[in-house]
């Protein structure tokens, strides 16, 4: 079997969505005999400057984290900064420690890492996965990031484009982003959907009379509508905002925030400024022990994606609303992902971004109706266990590495 070297800016400890999601599949493997090895940050995603050890071996993966600058996300400069120094450090370890025949694996944190990987796997002569949670720059254009036009946004799309066609693969989270991908050059027989997961074993449906967070958050005998992980700007939150409006003299119905990000502060202001204090309540992120509890709190929980970043990403939130068996409300494209898969199953209601006076008669009828609720949240459990299981996505991982080790490498050209 082939060695594999992850490379992602944050691993375990962290709890970062790309650092748990990397962390569960890359025990998985080494759990199962494969030499797991992980580049990494010595960084916290909450905190620049932590200092984690530079070379450990957890639960048998090897990880090799490398220095980088430490200003953090709060500037675009500051966070370029932090990007430069991890590709240059990323590049001087891949050199050092891939060897030919190796698997290299990147991650889109930060984003093209690939480019970076796909210079090392040619010199090392090692192969190349992409693991795409998102496509960049696209993503970076659609949100409107600086400097993300023109030529500097064209270079870096013409070397993404040929990571995308040098690699023998490369891994989406939705079926509208391997359709995104082959667009862009893959090659449609080495372009694989594996979504994201949840720790659906821990994560289970939990009855309101059963869950302490929920007496103690003083929520007992309300309607709850929550929202659960980073509110940030690939989300809205203005269709919410106004059904809230609308329902502000329905005081059974709460709004609740659980988590953080830069568009969670944003509507915490805006909840003041409209004086909508009453019908919300604000959060913080809560230890991965009580995720369980926390996600259950809600009766119903809501996400969001804006229309354009359509095929370019998938909220992951996704799947630990439904492990806990709650219905969603999805407010994005009808013809997104996570919409078709609302409707597919109806476990839940798919709203047009900017239609609030829909969101509140949707709140409206459910507050009203408990076992349409329950129903719902059932069907949307029995579709990650039927489909989206942590299990079925790492076997699927497993099963896409051994035909790797069966097949010819794909053979990179010399850098032009």
């Amino acid at each position: 079997m082939s060695r594999l070297i992850f490379v992602n800016r944050f691993f375990f400890p962290d709890h970062s969505a790309t650092s748990q999601i990397l962390s569960d599949l890359a025990f998985y493997l080494a759990g199962a005999g494969r030499d797991v090895h992980v580049v990494t940050s010595t960084q916290i995603y909450d905190d620049a400057k932590a200092a984690l050890p530079v070379s450990e071996i957890i639960n048998d993966v090897h990880v090799h984290r490398i220095p980088s600058t430490g200003f953090g996300r709060g500037t675009l400069l500051g966070r370029s900064i932090d990007y430069l120094s991890f590709y240059r450090s990323m590049w001087q370890c891949l050199v050092a420690l891939a060897q030919p025949g190796d698997v290299i694996i990147a991650k889109t944190d930060p984003p093209l890492t690939s480019v970076i990987a796909m210079g090392a796997a040619r010199h090392k002569d090692a192969r190349l996965v992409n693991w795409l949670q998102d496509i960049y720059p696209e993503t970076a254009v659609e949100l409107g990031v600086p400097l993300m036009r023109g030529p500097l946004a064209a270079i870096l799309t013409a070397r993404r484009d040929r990571s995308l066609r040098q690699a023998d693969a490369t891994v989406v989270v939705g079926n509208l982003m391997a359709r995104k991908v082959e667009l862009l050059g893959a090659p449609p027989s080495r372009v694989h959907v594996i979504t994201n997961w949840c720790n659906d074993q821990e994560i289970r449906p939990i009855a309101p009379a059963d869950n302490p967070l929920r007496q103690a958050w003083g929520l007992a005998g309300q309607f709850v509508l929550g929202y659960s992980g980073n509110l940030g700007l690939a989300h809205e939150f203005e269709t919410v905002l106004a059904a809230a409006k609308r329902l502000r003299h329905a005081p059974r119905t709460i709004f609740l925030m659980i988590g953080g990000g830069k568009r969670f502060d944003e509507l915490s202001r805006a909840v003041k400024e409209q004086g909508l204090i009453s019908s919300f309540r604000f959060m913080p992120y809560q230890e991965q022990k009580m995720l369980a509890y926390s996600l259950a709190v809600a009766d119903v929980h809501w996400l969001s994606l804006n229309p354009k970043l359509e095929g370019l990403l998938v909220p992951s939130k996704f799947y630990g609303i439904a492990a806990a068996g709650r219905p969603i409300i999805c407010i994005a494209d009808k013809n997104g992902d996570i919409a078709r898969l609302v409707r597919q199953h109806c476990c839940g209601v798919v709203i047009a971004p900017g239609d609030a006076d829909a969101l509140a008669d949707a709140l409206r009828r459910l507050s009203n109706a408990p076992e349409t609720v329950s129903e719902m949240g059932r069907r949307a459990r029995a579709m990650l266990d039927a489909h989206f299981t942590r299990q079925k996505a790492l076997e699927r991982w497993t099963g896409l590495l051994d035909r790797l080790d069966e097949s010819p490498s794909v053979r990179m050209p010399a850098a032009q």
